[in-house]
């Protein structure tokens, strides 16, 4: 229930409402005791303060997105901008950078924080990086053991590819001269309790039919994995296979079984969302009704169960490997981290 035009309140104490509840209904431990202080110096300003609203993340809504990963249907996951609406990258970057070091260890173990920095030390090692825009984001997931998870975001230029280890500098070469459309904006890095991994993140340029990604994973050896993947955008875009400029990312990882391609669709960039998506998503899922069940719960933890509020979902995600079909992460902005509202209530005062 949103709180604007009743009596402001610190925006901590939506964030840390959510996710309790979240963590109750799916049975994950509570998230605050782990990242408790950086909630609290992030979403320290009153639950109707505007400035929210401008971040890279989630535009025009607070930079919170929880999201749900039918690979990891039990574990509460988001991700957020760090540091309130005046923070630098350059502090977002660092303070990210902070949480993770401090999460590492005493949770993973020492040789993971010693992995985490060697792959982290071009990102975190610049003073000023003038270029960046927001600088880093901070992910994190919870079961019933504790974190489960944790990753950064980072600002990736093209120059800094040779940074990459080998094997995933040569990978993103390889998909830029595949696919000339495509632009290196991220790299995410991740740690989990008994592996890590990284992903290079692309923007493309243009628009993309679906079908177009055939050569690209051919050459990635994933191309037996291009119809499961269209047969779920298919179905969840109401047949719709163009997707439009600057409504889609690509991110490539090494994965234990080979290349992993993940196809993000900003869905604020489709222009005719179907009215039941949340319905054809589910559709989508009959024939894995474990993994339907386990949305299903994701989604009302979150409040997120009126198929009229399709507007509220961010980024449909699907991940193709060599012996996986096309598996879904679906990203939601709830409804009470909205700040259309606010936003519209300050454009009245002016």
């Amino acid at each position: 229930m949103s709180t604007h035009g009743t009596r402001a309140q610190p925006m901590k104490h939506l964030v840390e409402r959510s996710l309790h509840s979240a963590s109750q209904a799916l049975g994950t431990r509570d998230p605050m005791p782990y990242i408790g202080d950086l909630i609290e110096r992030t979403f320290y300003l009153p639950d109707d303060d505007v400035s929210y609203a401008h971040n890279a993340l989630t535009p025009g809504a607070v930079p919170y997105e929880p999201s749900f990963s039918e690979a990891e249907p039990n574990t509460l996951r988001f991700t957020i901008e760090p540091l309130g609406p005046g923070a630098s990258p350059v502090s977002r970057r660092d303070e990210a950078t902070r949480e993770m070091r401090r999460l590492i260890q005493p949770v993973f173990g020492r040789e993971a924080l010693r992995w985490f920095d060697n792959r982290s030390e071009e990102w975190r090692g610049f003073g000023g990086m003038s270029w960046m825009n927001f600088g880093a984001w901070f992910g994190s997931a919870f079961d019933e053991d504790g974190l489960y998870a944790t990753k950064i975001y980072y600002e990736l230029q093209p120059a800094q590819i040779e940074a990459l280890s080998p094997s995933l500098a040569m990978l993103t070469r390889q998909v830029m001269t595949e696919m000339p459309t495509l632009m290196p904006i991220f790299t995410s890095i991740g740690c989990k309790r008994d592996s890590g991994s990284q992903r290079v993140t692309f923007l493309h340029r243009g628009p993309l039919v679906v079908s177009a990604l055939g050569p690209l994973m051919n050459r990635l050896g994933i191309g037996h994995q291009l119809p499961s993947l269209m047969r779920i955008v298919g179905v969840a875009l109401g047949g719709r296979f163009e997707l439009p400029s600057g409504g889609v990312l690509i991110g490539i990882r090494e994965a234990p079984d080979g290349i992993e391609l993940k196809l993000e669709i900003l869905l604020a960039a489709i222009p005719d969302l179907p009215a039941r998506f949340l319905d054809l998503i589910k559709l989508g899922l009959a024939e894995r009704p474990r993994q339907l069940i386990a949305l299903s719960r994701w989604l009302d933890a979150f409040g997120v169960d009126d198929v009229s509020q399709q507007g509220h979902f961010s980024v449909l995600s699907l991940r193709v490997t060599p012996t996986t079909q096309a598996r879904i992460s679906l990203y939601v902005r709830p409804i009470e981290f909205e700040m259309r509202e606010a936003i519209e209530d300050a454009q009245a005062l002016q």
